[in-house]
């Protein structure tokens, strides 16, 4: 007997034949795609269809063949279809269901190929017509909770997930999906947190699960109620707020990332790379070109986003201590005393992930996923040079302000009892350090001194100081005393100033640097003016003063430049004049110290003085320094997304969306592996 071969629906032999056999489905979408009512000929046509293997190929091919107007005169029978598939949600047999499944999947993605241009409203009158919308949507959603929250099928829970996807990416604004104003008014997000609470469901389904919900607390955000953003935002059950901010960075995944790192950084450390890089203090600009790839999840990292951002509770778990993972010593208590939790909730307790689910790779094992996610950060923060890590980069720093606002994060940062075995990935190499607040000033210290470069990443930076900023003023706040290597900061913002000034015309160009020289500047006023709060010893006080002075030629050419900018009536007038005003206190030290200093030496008779000697100096001389009081150092403004943020997380969203969509249509819908499961047919 002659084989046979499938192809594009068609059934062929492989022995000469005149004409090809089409597969039993293809006929009936043939009967589909005509004007007439297919079950007219055969009442029993809707219960044999979903009977049949689903053919995605051929199905959403002869949408894509149909014009607008072809497509218009069989609006009938695609309505039908698509409420037989909602009816076919119900039924006990599991083969039905995922045929229905499959059906609704590649019926959204077919009609959205002839409504590119159009909103969703068009396609949901294609899909369903308007006068029967509001039911069939409701019926829908519903089936959809039912699949999703029972004990039954995880293949049932993957295509349900991945029919969503399809339902909430079907525009590449979401914004503009009107299909979603039924996902809203009918809630899954009950069933989403389901999935994400069950060990078993999360491993399977989480990565969608999570981008799903992601994307559905974008919708219109900032025009109406969105009924996710509330329930995400008053979450307080412990197994919930454990669950989603440890998914995410588990999904996104970080071993994965980190295997690409070192791998990379091996490519590169035994070549010429590594002898250019390790070239410190080159005035030349970097080029964006020698950063170390690697690829990123926008979506993930938009998810964790969302969770810190709308519900703080959420960073007390990512605040959370696990002692079994690699503690260097373990606290007496895992929970910072003060201040008080945000929202007056009591923080989860670390039990709830038991030590088996945490690892995340042998090799990068962390205690606690704040300390996780700040490695992760140091890894996409290093190559910012293309729009998609540039995108990646910003989340991170917008994630990490919104813990350096968090009272109890910071509390946690700032406990000298949590002390983490943590690796801090470099351009050159990996350091090791404990304390959690000295990780995450050494990670912006790195960003600092490695991303002067001719794509200067303006955004970053400012992002990237105000972090420091709400660091230093809680720790003015809370008279916190940390034993951190403060010169390691002070150099980074020197040369950062060295930099804009070095880079003046090509920078002004693109850029108000001066509103960046401004908050460095200003950063050195909140250390001159409260330092003695917050820093460890009466000595780096000493240091810091050294430091100014010892580097005076830079704060003095800073002085010239916005001092020449100021007294010219262009565009920089204004900005320039804050930063001169803001000098006033640097250069008062510079003008008091440095002439002591040269007293100093030519009474001894000394060419070049020592540290210890113009610390000596220094320490001699504070009864005579005269500064002025500068108010509103201590103060920032607090993050907000809809009034500085919404354009970025729009288009960010929107990128996302398309690439949801995307591989859906490629990669994510394979029906073999589906029927495997329910290989059982009467």
């Amino acid at each position: 007997m002659a084989q046979t071969e499938k192809k594009g629906g068609l059934l062929r032999k492989s022995s000469a034949s005149k004409k090809p056999l089409k597969e039993k489905v293809v006929l009936m979408y043939d009967e589909i795609f005509t004007t007439e009512d297919p079950s007219k000929c055969n009442p029993r046509f809707w219960e044999e269809l979903f009977l049949m293997k689903v053919n995605l190929e051929y199905l959403e091919g002869k949408l894509e063949a149909l014009d607008g107007e072809e497509l218009m005169k069989i609006k009938d029978n695609i309505n039908c279809l698509f409420q037989h598939c909602i009816q076919a949600l119900g039924e006990e047999h599991p083969i039905r269901v995922v045929n229905a499944l499959q059906t609704l999947c590649a019926l959204i993605r077919g009609v959205h190929q002839k409504n590119k241009s159009t909103s969703g409203f068009d396609i949901i009158n294609m899909l369903v017509g308007f006068d029967k919308a509001e039911l069939c949507m409701k019926n829908l959603m519903e089936s959809l909770d039912s699949l999703l929250c029972a004990e039954g099928s995880e293949s049932l829970k993957s295509l349900c997930l991945k029919l969503l996807l399809c339902l909430v990416t079907v525009t590449d604004n979401i914004s503009q999906n009107t299909i979603l104003e039924y996902v809203m008014i009918n809630s899954i997000f009950e069933a989403i947190l389901q999935i994400l609470s069950s060990p078993l469901s999360r491993r399977e389904h989480g990565y969608d699960a999570v981008v799903l919900l992601a994307l559905l607390v974008n919708y219109r955000k900032y025009e109406s109620v969105n009924p996710y953003i509330v329930k995400l935002s008053i979450v307080d059950d412990e197994a919930t707020l454990n669950v989603i901010p440890f998914l995410t960075l588990k999904l996104h995944p970080y071993s994965f990332l980190f295997r690409q790192y070192k791998d990379k950084e091996e490519e590169h450390q035994s070549g010429f790379f590594s002898a250019i890089t390790n070239m410190v203090g080159s005035m030349f600009i970097a080029d964006a070109d020698e950063k170390i790839s690697v690829q990123t999840n926008e979506a993930i990292l938009l998810a964790l986003y969302e969770a810190v951002h709308l519900n703080r509770n959420f960073i007390t778990v990512l605040a959370q201590s696990h002692p079994e993972m690699g503690l260097m010593t373990t606290p007496t208590s895992p929970i910072p005393t003060t201040p008080v939790t945000p929202l007056g909730t009591t923080p989860p307790s670390s039990d709830v992930i038991s030590s088996a689910e945490l690892p995340l790779d042998a090799d990068v094992q962390t205690s606690n996923l704040l300390i996780t996610f700040l490695k992760y950060s140091s890894i996409v923060m290093q190559d910012t040079k293309d729009e998609h890590r540039l995108h990646s980069g910003k989340l991170c720093l917008i994630i990490l302000t919104c813990i350096a606002e968090d009272q109890y994060a910071n509390a946690f940062l700032h406990d000298d009892n949590m002390n983490f075995r943590v690796n801090l990935h470099r351009m050159v190499s990996s350091s090791i350090l404990s304390l959690s607040f000295s990780f995450l000033s050494d990670l912006m210290v790195e960003f600092i001194v490695t991303h002067m470069m001719k794509e200067f990443p303006m955004d970053l930076y400012v992002r990237c100081i105000q972090i420091v900023h709400k660091l230093l003023c809680y720790q003015k706040k809370c008279r916190v005393r940390l034993h951190y290597t403060w010169r390691e900061l002070w150099s980074a913002l020197i040369n950062l100033l060295k930099f804009l000034m070095s880079n003046e015309t090509v920078l002004l160009a693109k850029h108000n640097i001066f509103t960046l020289a401004l908050m460095v500047v200003n950063l050195f006023n909140m250390f001159i003016t409260y330092g003695d709060t917050f820093l460890p010893t009466p000595s780096s006080y000493d240091e810091l003063y050294y430091e100014i002075i010892r580097m005076h030629q830079n704060f003095d050419n800073l002085y010239s430049m916005v001092l020449r900018l100021s007294t010219n009536a262009g565009q920089w007038k204004e900005p320039a004049s804050k930063v001169t005003h803001a000098l006033v206190n640097i250069r008062a030290i510079i003008n008091h110290f440095n002439p002591k200093i040269e007293s100093y030496a030519a009474v001894n008779h000394i060419s070049q003085l020592s540290e210890d000697q113009v610390l000596e100096v220094v320490r001699s001389n504070y009864d005579t320094l005269t500064l002025k009081l500068q108010d509103g150092l201590d103060q920032y403004e607090r993050y907000s997304e809809q009034h500085k943020e919404a354009a970025f997380f729009k288009e960010l969203v929107r990128s996302i969306s398309i690439n949801v969509r995307k591989n859906l249509a490629f990669n994510t819908l394979s029906q073999e592996l589906l029927l495997k499961e329910f290989s059982t047919i009467s």
